[in-house]
């Protein structure tokens, strides 16, 4: 009777051990607070140039012969190689910010352009030109050059991504990188952000879009990293053959165990 009960016991454990394993967590569907044809208005991002940043700067106008003198050539230096003549550059290169903020322009000299945008910059070097009479018609493109954002751990391609835009957001970040592995942690996504000598980190749910959307951390900025942590089930699973107090598996073997031991003490 005593082994009969046990062996219940034991099965009754069992069952429930596994019926807790096929649960449905309720942290892996994202957005649970939206509701249907519900609205809601995201702010704008407009990405801001800091130092260290690489952009390329064209100046183009009717008279391309004039313009050419402001844009700088493209030339690839490599070990063992010379620079080659204007006519066989391809593309344009780039401005690199300097520490302060500025960069040093053909004919306008240095310009501050630490916290000003694409747009901002454009117009500024295009007012430039035109008040010191250099072009007439000039159309001014900046670009950002060097802008990525590196998305790590449980995800299922880890990597650095480049920014194609200014409102970039978190989720266009992740949806390059993969998306979240099954494993990945949705209510604690991290985003390390630098400011200069500092660094400021953000940590959002993907389970909540009002939340989300009114976070810092919403759009990604150059430079940002983002870090998915992983579930409990994956930090099981890096242990040996998982097989920790935590898991089924060690509850499973320490019942069959017990079934065992009382089976032999019955016989006897």
């Amino acid at each position: 009777m005593l082994h009969l009960r046990f062996n219940q016991i034991s099965i009754l454990i069992i069952l429930l051990l596994a019926s807790a394993a096929c649960s449905t967590p309720k942290d892996i569907t994202y957005f649970q607070d939206l509701k249907d044809a519900q609205i809601y208005t995201v702010p704008t991002q407009t990405i801001k140039i800091k130092p260290a940043d690489k952009i390329s700067i064209v100046v183009n106008s009717r008279d391309a012969q004039l313009t050419d003198m402001f844009n700088l050539p493209y030339v690839p230096r490599n070990i063992g190689t010379s620079a080659s003549g204007r006519g066989t550059n391809q593309g344009v290169s780039v401005y690199t910010v300097s520490p302060e903020g500025s960069i040093d322009f053909p004919f306008l000299g240095e310009i501050k352009v630490e916290g000003m945008t694409r747009l901002e910059i454009a117009a500024l070097i295009k007012g430039m030109l035109i008040s010191k009479d250099l072009v007439r018609d000039p159309v001014v493109t900046v670009e950002l050059t060097n802008g990525i954002v590196t998305v790590m751990g449980e995800v299922a391609k880890p990597g650095s991504y480049a920014i194609d835009r200014d409102d970039m957001t978190i989720l266009d970040a992740l949806g390059l990188a993969g998306d979240l592995t099954i494993y990945g942690k949705r209510q604690e996504v991290k985003l390390v952000r630098s400011y200069g000598d500092r660094q400021e980190t953000y940590i959002v749910s993907l389970l909540d879009v009002e939340k989300l959307r009114n976070s810092p951390a919403y759009f990604v900025q150059q430079d940002d990293v983002i870090y998915i942590d992983p579930n409990k089930t994956r930090i099981r699973q890096s242990t040996l053959n998982g097989n920790t107090f935590q898991s089924t598996s060690f509850w499973i073997s320490l019942a069959s165990l017990a079934t065992t031991i009382t089976s032999l003490i019955i016989l006897k």
